[in-house]
């Protein structure tokens, strides 16, 4: 794929041919330093291709925000380009496989930070042939919608590359108030001993600007502008020509350090300030590196995602310095190996340069995303001095820093641990550039005691969200709880209320049918003895009195007999109920008592009747007999289905034996009693 392609410009907002862009007016911003520039150490030869390395271990978190997310497994093939995780929510980059190889692990490594952190990257094993996967390639990118430019960008994992690693599909985005009043490449580059950014513009300056383009065709800016200081001509010369017949404009600034600053360069270039606390779009203007601009382009036109960055090679250890286009993932031992590291006796190998950079505590460390210079000085080239000394108070540090902070507050905040009070001092307004460090005559390592102050105080902040979150969690639970028990409680009070007023309107109801019994009872009783005492009484109502009686007392003896088996069954299979039909059965053995005696007294006075009007013993009547013996036939009848039932249960139900064992009891009482009867019955239809 030849990146100089000529391909049609995405059209950006054009200005009349006929009017010239004035030369812009340039500010300045407070403080700033020149140290010595040492760039030409490694700014003399063209952007290398590194060999393929043995391994590679790619992080899954080169960007602000979250993690990517793991979308390949341990030993399965991969090909170059091809997407091994994937972006987690909006703020976080998905990330490449850098070549065609196997994943061997997925693996804690240590990873580029100033603690020397490890974290979780995928170890790659490459299989030589650097195979790429099929990409979407847009010759005609220039129709694509702003939405599919996005989406592309995001799918190529495209993160800040001059240093914050900011997600880049983010700043794509317009603000959602104000318009984008001016886009801002930056190609600053003003930290000593780094050239990537020169280099690139030198030999790529056409992707780098049609990376703008793009840029701007999605934001819509009202001005495009380029910002680089005066020591780079060659690239300031390569990049007037890519831009012409274009609206951009290339904005050549005086050598300071750090010109690069994000808020700095927009105070030179628009002299605009971004408040504390806020970002450059807030005030209408956004900031995108070099580097990220031709990675755009890369991932527009060729569908090619983000796999390797340019990074300096530079210091006095390595042999061949220069700059290198370097797959990402690759151990920094073996990349320096290969353009001859020869460590000194206090060797050290810093990631940056030497005003932001941090010492790498292991070597094996990879190259990332936002890897722009890698820096082995010598001990006599860039001394370490381990002896700080006191504070002097001279204000040099104040008069350098760019932030317009207060360093010597921030200092002594930050070793007191007063943690708030440095935060009220705008401490994370210090954009870490080591002005400070570098103009202390004292040697402070200011810049550190920053580092560590802010990591303390995001520490704090991330323990307080947690504590406050489970905090939340805690009382959400409790609250659910108490409100699931108040819901049962009053679950349980209701049915504890219905079933009460249900028994109690069960019991009122059989007290009134057993006082309305008995009160029946007491008056007909009453009423037989007054016509019996009055000499009233006709034999036909003693006899209807009598017959009534009786009745009453079958229908009594039937009820008992009902709640015998009731209760039978109860001990069978219910015993919360025996209690309930223990009570019915005296209750119902009480009104067979009953019965039977107001019967027998009615039966005791109809005889008296009889034997006084005829003077002799009353004999049954036919009809009697007739009923007894069908009484004495229904019992044995009943006496024959329970014997049979329990022949039966004896083979197949055994548990029922004791159960039908009593019912056979209760029918043979039952067949006797009726015999008795009959053969009373048959008596006294024979009697002279």
């Amino acid at each position: 794929m030849n990146s100089k392609v000529n391909v049609s410009k995405i059209p950006v907002p054009k200005m009349p041919a006929s009017k010239v862009i004035p030369t812009r007016n340039l500010y300045d911003f407070h403080g700033g330093i020149h140290p010595e520039q040492k760039k030409a150490v490694s700014n003399q030869t063209a952007i290398t291709k590194t060999p393929l390395p043995p391994q590679l271990f790619i992080p899954l978190q080169q960007h602000i925000g979250k993690p990517a997310e793991m979308c390949v497994t341990a030993g399965q093939h991969v090909l170059k380009g091809e997407q091994i995780a994937a972006a987690q929510g909006a703020f976080s980059a998905a990330v490449h496989a850098s070549t065609s190889g196997t994943i061997a692990s997925i693996c804690e490594h240590p990873i580029p930070h100033p603690s020397g952190m490890s974290d979780w990257c995928v170890e790659l094993i490459p299989d030589g042939k650097d195979t790429w996967c099929a990409l979407k390639a847009d010759e005609d990118y220039d129709k694509l919608s702003e939405n599919e430019i996005r989406a592309k960008v995001k799918a190529a994992g495209i993160a800040g590359m001059g240093g914050a690693g900011f997600p880049t599909e983010i700043k794509m985005h317009p603000p959602r108030h104000d318009k984008v009043a001016t886009l801002i490449l930056n190609a600053v580059e003003c930290e000593p001993y780094i050239t990537a950014d020169d280099r690139l513009l030198r030999e790529r300056a056409e992707e780098v600007v049609k990376g703008m383009e793009i840029i701007a065709y999605v934001l819509q800016p009202g001005e495009c502008v380029i910002g680089i200081e005066d020591n780079k001509p060659e690239a300031i010369k390569a990049l007037q020509q890519a831009v012409v017949d274009t609206r951009i404009e290339v904005a050549v600034i005086p050598t300071k350090y750090p010109s690069g600053g994000e808020k700095q360069l927009i105070k030179i270039l628009t002299d605009k300030e971004v408040p504390s606390g806020q970002i450059p779009a807030d005030i209408g203007v956004v900031c995108q590196n070099v580097g990220t601009a031709a990675a755009i382009y890369r991932a527009v036109r060729y569908g090619e995602p983000l796999i390797s960055r340019v990074t300096t090679l530079t210091g006095e250890q390595i042999k061949q310095t220069g700059n290198v286009d370097v797959l990402i993932g690759t151990p920094i031992s073996w990349l320096i190996d290969q353009y001859g590291y020869t460590p000194a006796k206090q060797a050290r190998v810093i990631m940056g340069g030497p005003m932001m950079g941090y010492t790498l505590n292991d070597l094996d460390t990879p190259i990332v995303k936002t890897s722009n210079c890698i820096l082995a000085p010598s001990d006599k080239e860039l001394p370490l001095n381990h002896h700080a000394q006191a504070c002097i108070r001279c204000g040099l540090c104040a008069e350098a820093c760019p932030a317009e902070l207060l360093p010597q507050q921030l200092y002594w905040f930050s070793r007191a641990q007063e943690y708030d009070k440095a935060e009220h001092h705008n401490l994370f307004d210090c954009i870490e550039c080591g002005a400070c460090s570098y103009v202390c005559p004292s040697a402070i390592p200011l810049v550190q005691y920053y580092r560590h102050t802010k990591g303390e105080i995001k520490k704090q902040r991330s323990d307080h969200e947690r504590s406050d979150q489970a905090r939340i969690r805690f009382e959400a639970r409790q609250e659910r709880l108490e409100r699931e028990q108040l819901e049962k409680e009053a679950k349980r009070k209701a049915r504890a209320e219905a079933a009460a007023k249900a028994q109690a309107a069960k019991k009122d109801v059989q007290q009134q049918a057993d006082l309305a019994a008995v009160d029946a009872t007491k008056a007909a009783v009453q009423a037989a003895l007054e016509r019996s005492q009055s000499k009233q009484t006709t034999e036909q109502q003693v006899a209807l009195s009598s017959e009534a009686l009786k009745a009453a007392w079958n229908k009594a003896q039937n009820k008992l007999e009902t709640m015998l088996d009731a209760l039978d069954n109860a001990k069978q299979n219910a015993p919360e109920n025996i209690d309930k039909f223990t009570r019915a059965v005296e209750k119902n053995q009480l009104r067979v008592n009953n019965a039977k005696q107001q019967w027998q007294q009615a039966s005791a006075t109809q005889d008296k009747i009889e034997a006084t009007k005829v003077g002799t013993t009353p004999k049954a009547a036919p009809a009697d007999l007739a009923q007894l013996t069908s009484n004495l036939e229904k019992a044995k009848a009943k006496l024959a289905i329970m014997v049979d039932t329990l022949d039966k249960a004896k083979v197949n139900q055994p548990e029922n034996i004791e159960k039908f064992t009593r019912a056979v009891d209760k029918n043979k009482v039952r067949v006797d009693a009726a015999e008795r009867a009959l053969a009373e019955a048959k008596m006294l239809q024979e009697a002279p």
